[in-house]
């Protein structure tokens, strides 16, 4: 079988039709499913009356983004063993919020990451911290999905030059900040329902059509994809992707763990956490999209052996050196039209869930962080923050369109891995030792946050990514002194590090009383018994 002329030819008009059809049909459920109460609770979290059965599938739909979808089989297309782990972060972060933050985090917080350490630090410092880092973390990672879509629309649609792919990643966001506003949690909610089930479909289709191919037998599909790398055995074993500076095997360790803790961490996925009504609703929404994210992950791996079976790995490269449209030219050689079109618009409304879900939480941060908590003391009225919520939402949202046009033409992947870092850096430290340890004070709270916010900023600016090489953003400068893309190996246990100092050395004496109340809190929220959850609108 000679694959090696295979390209991906865009589907163009069909996928634009199907596209068109599902967008209109998305604004529709938006107008249908708004509500006509105005509280920041309904818009912040639906009022906390979600089932965990569509609360967890729409997890799965809010975490995994196009990345996953596309991203991680083409890097095990290209890499075959060593793309693996950007498979297993997933899995990985999704199960340590289930046995770690689940059912603790929905006992403490009441919107926000800053609503659950506010409760037991109760300094407006600490959740204006909060919603800081919450902001940055989001707009980061709105700018890469926002670059992503207008990547991906390239290939998918045929858009050629940067003038069309500007305006269809301005017309996207626009949609998206329609979405959001006019619906709050309830409308991303059904974008991300109908998503998570359109990547399941579309994700067990491939799957079914590819093993097909090979008489259903894993062990002929791995000896096939290895056969067809031009790697032969070393395919299957780690160290393909590596280069022999250590220096390339310490980035490719700190992206791994960028992926592995700083997933555990995203404020859009902990956020759906409040939008049931109990601990225990929480924990079982959360079981529920770590099974999903285990089948679509398993999926998603035989996708990308199977891509590199199939096409060969001299193929993909030819048509993308990234690996990004393995996916796409799999389903056009086995699937036809109909398999292309249904896995582009499963990658378009991926980025419309994942981007909701940021702004939403982008809004919540500035408006109830930010504004009432850090402005106002918790004075404002629900009528006045509600209407900040939806302004920020828009601000927020066309920043993020601003920048990522601006950031078309770049190279900008190190975007998600910033976004992982902020979240693995300045929240996810803050959130675990708030739940878990007694003597965790304020001072700690800031110096975790604030530390692990500026030291991955700051590495980033400081790193190849932005002078010094010629495929730097800035070429022409040379200011790079961190030798890493990635500023996870380093900023991560910063954080943790800093968390603990603070505290440490802190002259005010943790509350002790405050702790055991929180305590209290978790055991009671997971001992009650789930009240059935009246129906949403």
């Amino acid at each position: 079988m000679t694959t090696t002329a295979l390209t991906l030819t865009n589907p163009g008009f069909p996928v634009f039709v199907v596209f068109a059809t599902f967008v209109s049909c998305a604004l529709f459920v938006t107008v249908l499913v708004t509500t006509d109460r105005t509280t920041p609770r309904d818009f912040y979290v639906g009022d906390s009356r979600l089932t965990p059965v569509r609360n967890g599938i729409a997890i799965f739909g809010v975490y995994l983004s196009v990345e996953t979808l596309l991203g991680a089989p083409g890097r095990i297309a290209l890499t075959g063993y060593d793309g693996i782990g950007y498979l297993m972060g997933p899995i990985v972060a999704i199960v340590v919020v289930l046995l770690l933050i689940a059912e603790p985090y929905h006992s403490t917080s009441r919107y926000t990451i800053g609503d659950s350490l506010g409760r037991r630090l109760r300094a407006r410092s600490v959740p204006v911290a909060a919603g800081i880092a919450t902001l940055g973390m989001s707009l980061v990672y709105l700018i890469a999905q926002m670059v992503g879509a207008g990547a991906l629309a390239a290939p998918i649609l045929g858009l050629e030059g940067t003038g069309a792919r500007e305006i269809m990643v301005g017309s996207l966001g626009l949609l998206v900040i329609v979405y959001a506003a006019i619906g709050g949690m309830w409308a991303t909610t059904a974008i991300q329902v109908v998503k998570g089930v359109l990547l399941l479909a579309g994700g067990g289709l491939t799957a079914v059509l590819l093993m097909s191919r090979v008489g259903w037998d894993p062990a002929i599909l791995l000896s096939q994809a290895a056969d067809h790398s031009g790697l032969g055995d070393a395919f299957l074993q780690p160290g393909t992707s590596h280069v022999d500076a250590a220096v390339g095997k310490l980035d490719s360790l700190s992206v791994q763990l960028a992926v592995f803790i700083g997933a555990v961490g995203m404020p859009h996925v902990l956020m759906r956490l409040r939008a049931v009504p109990t601990a225990r609703a929480a924990r079982r929404s959360v079981e529920i999209a770590s099974w999903l994210t285990l089948a679509f992950c398993f999926m998603a791996g035989l996708i990308g052996f199977g891509a590199a079976t199939v096409l060969g790995r001299g193929s993909i490269l030819t048509d993308n050196a990234t690996g990004n449209t393995a996916v796409l030219m799999l389903a056009k050689f086995i699937g036809g039209a109909f398999l292309i079109t249904l896995i582009s618009c499963i990658a378009f409304a991926t980025v419309l869930a994942v981007v909701s879900g940021l702004v939403l939480t982008a809004s919540a941060a500035l408006a109830h962080d930010i504004y009432q908590v850090g402005l106002m003391n918790g004075k404002a009225s629900e009528k006045s923050e509600l209407l900040v919520a939806r302004v920020t939402l828009v601000l927020v949202g066309v920043t993020a369109i601003a920048l990522s046009l601006y950031a078309q033409t770049q190279s900008i992947s190190f975007l998600v891995g910033l976004a992982l870092a902020i979240a693995g850096s300045a929240i996810l430290p803050a959130v675990l030792y708030n739940m878990y340890w007694r003597r965790f004070t304020t001072k700690g709270a800031l110096w975790s946050i604030y530390g692990g916010l500026l030291s991955s900023v700051l590495l980033v600016v400081f790193s190849p990514v932005l002078s010094g090489r010629p495929t730097s953003l800035l070429p022409d400068q040379d200011f790079a002194v961190f030798p890493l893309s990635n500023p996870a190996v380093a900023s991560i246990p910063l954080g943790f590090l800093l968390g603990w100092l603070g505290s440490v050395l802190d002259s005010r004496r943790p509350d002790e009383m405050k702790y055991a109340e929180t305590e209290a809190s978790v055991l009671a929220d997971v001992a009650a018994s789930p009240p059935e959850p009246s129906p949403g609108p």
